[in-house]
């Protein structure tokens, strides 16, 4: 699959770009220091989390992009099954299957140092804590929390060039909207802010499990996740560094859900009905391997998952 155009930007209702302002950074080597203490707690989040859901039921992912899904697959989840998007996983939860996630856009909200605010480069990884699970709140001198329906993410990083065997030691970026639609650092209103961004080392099973919110939908975009793959937490410091950029889709019938009785998201309900799958400039041509596995409800949470193949 050749990579998709790149977001226009002429789509945005963010506003004006400006920048982060942060001079407090402490280096990687602080965050490297408590990377251990993050991921053992974070497990122990999402475990509590999925406990939590166990007695809530589950949400057919059926129907998506309209009736049905891209290139004849078929997509189905239950409360603890296993992503069907890049791979299929056994019960003991080793990838049987998988393919390569396609490369996408960053778009123009990255915070990776790729582009700049009207103060200077937006570089979110420069920043001391930057290495964490919980992504809610932003960090160093910013203080703000974003708000709405709780989200376990998990994703699980294989080798596509190695029968699909788990890929350990990567470091993986994550960065999406919040339930307004709006990008910390860059959006009106939260400039100041960094929340919803965050880095995490795949664990001896190739996962990471971010804690963190499901995003809004804005208009001209499908609900979505953005994330980057580079090699290592020491070399996770610019874009520079990246082996590879793609974007995660949700089940539409989970978006109505969330969108159409959470606090909140009203104007993520309004935009939603008015896009789909097919009329998504990055998902248009496929998103089989990008779409999450997801189960919860609205008032308990959700959890999702992905596998993302790479050929490493």
């Amino acid at each position: 699959m050749q990579p998709h155009r790149h977001d226009d930007p002429s789509h945005d209702t963010h506003g004006t770009l400006a920048a982060h302002g942060h001079d407090h950074d402490r280096g990687l080597a602080h965050d490297l220091t408590v990377l251990a203490q993050q991921q053992l707690r974070q497990r122990r989040r999402a475990l509590g989390l999925l406990a939590g859901l166990a007695g809530a039921g589950s949400l057919s992912l059926l129907g998506c992009g309209g009736g049905g899904t891209d290139a004849g697959t078929s997509l189905t989840g239950t409360s603890g099954s296993s992503g069907t998007g890049t791979g299929t996983t056994t019960g003991t939860g080793t990838v049987s299957t998988c393919s390569v996630i396609p490369e996408e856009t960053q778009g123009p909200y990255p915070g990776d140092g790729s582009n700049s605010t009207s103060s200077g480069v937006a570089n979110v990884l420069a920043l001391s804590g930057i290495v964490r699970s919980d992504i809610r709140s932003s960090i160093g001198t910013a203080s703000g929390t974003a708000d709405g329906v709780a989200l376990a993410l998990t994703l699980h990083l294989v080798n596509t060039g190695s029968s699909c065997a788990d890929l350990s030691g990567y470091a993986i970026y994550l960065w999406h909207c919040d339930r307004l639609g709006r990008y910390s650092m860059y959006s009106t209103g939260v400039t100041a802010e960094n929340y919803l961004r965050g880095v995490q080392v795949t664990g001896s099973d190739g996962t990471v499990t971010f804690t963190t919110l499901f995003p809004g939908c804005y208009a001209g975009r499908m609900p979505h996740m953005h994330f980057e793959i580079y090699r290592s937490a020491s070399t996770a410091t610019s874009y520079t560094n990246k082996l590879k950029t793609s974007q995660l889709a949700f089940p539409t019938d989970v978006c109505s859900t969330v969108y159409g009785s959470a606090s909140g998201y009203t104007s993520s309900l309004t935009n939603f009905n008015q896009m789909s799958f097919a009329t998504d400039g990055i998902f248009s041509d496929g998103y089989s391997t990008q779409l999450a596995t997801v189960s919860g409800n609205v008032s308990s949470g959700y959890t999702a998952s992905l596998v993302v193949g790479i050929s490493a």
